[in-house]
């Protein structure tokens, strides 16, 4: 996850990130609209409680691989397209 400082990623309509700590937020707030705990995520995702605590804290040493299996157990995907020219102050304003 070091390489995200060049990387618009969108995880849904109307979720944008550009760093770890974004990220985690957005995986948070997926997590807690179903209605799981971390636990429960950990387990459908194949990882412990102490890892998607971890992921939603923006840890960057989290590898891609990890992510994707969590963004996969939240029925979640990414893509990556042009950054956009919006400010990053206006970015964090989203979240």
């Amino acid at each position: 996850m070091t390489c995200y400082r060049d990387w618009t990623i969108i995880l849904s309509m109307a979720d944008l990130a550009r760093t770890p700590k974004q990220i985690g937020n957005i995986i948070r707030r997926a997590r807690k609209r179903l209605g799981w705990s971390q636990t429960q995520l950990g387990e459908r995702a194949g990882l412990r409680q102490e890892t998607i605590s971890l992921i939603e804290a923006g840890n960057p040493a989290t590898k891609l691989d990890t992510i994707l299996a969590v963004l996969a157990a939240l029925d979640l995907e990414f893509l990556i397209g042009p950054r956009s020219k919006g400010q990053a102050a206006t970015i964090e304003d989203i979240f």
